[in-house]
């Protein structure tokens, strides 16, 4: 019997790709599960990204460390999302970032290799993935864009709006830097909204 985690990735497939049942069956069971534990990380600097994660469950975060030691959170992903360390993934080199469970979580993973193997059985797989890359890079774009030209408090707002249960799941240091800001100036905007209502 299939699992849920399973029945949700290759529902994935069939909304986005639109998979038949049994090719995103086929999709699905070139995954391996794997159960994550909060504060575990899965990627970690000069060691090669080998899996692209699907999230069953959970919430996860990536993020790099600059030279002065302070951490820049690049991406969080939580249920029906994906995460990896793309440019390693992808040209299988050393990774740079680390991902860390911030919930305990359950990911599917593919390798590298399957992937390949995927794409070459079935074209519809290999469109697949291009959707993914396509969705992944605007959504990068967008984010670019917020960040050059909204204020801090406008991104907050703007983060609040799309992604109000992630907002409300990940600690406030991680979504402070994630939106380039510091942890303090992120706690005086939602002080300052805190008092506006009240």
């Amino acid at each position: 019997m299939i699992s849920a985690g399973y029945q949700k990735l290759a529902e994935f497939a069939r909304r986005l790709g639109g998979l038949t049942t049994g090719d995103a069956a086929t999709f699905a069971g070139a995954f391996r599960e794997m159960k994550v534990k909060k504060r575990q990380f899965i990627i970690q600097p000069t060691f090669p990204a080998n899996h692209r994660n699907y999230v069953v469950s959970g919430a996860l975060r990536a993020y790099v460390v600059g030279e002065e030691g302070s951490e820049h959170t690049i991406s969080f992903a939580v249920e029906d999302w994906w995460i990896t360390d793309y440019n390693s993934y992808i040209y299988q080199q050393p990774a740079t970032m680390f991902v860390v469970a911030l919930e305990d979580s359950v990911v599917l993973q593919i390798d590298y290799e399957h992937e390949q193997i995927l794409k070459q059985t079935n074209h519809r797989f290999e469109s697949l993935f291009r959707q993914m890359a396509e969705r992944g890079l605007a959504f990068q774009q967008r984010r670019l864009i917020a960040n050059l030209t909204l204020s801090a408090e406008e991104r907050y707002d703007h983060f609040l709006q799309h992604y109000p249960q992630i907002a409300r799941r990940v600690p406030q240091y991680a979504l402070a830097s994630y939106l380039g800001m510091t942890t303090e100036f992120l706690s005086k905007i939602r002080n300052n909204k805190v008092r506006k209502k009240s």
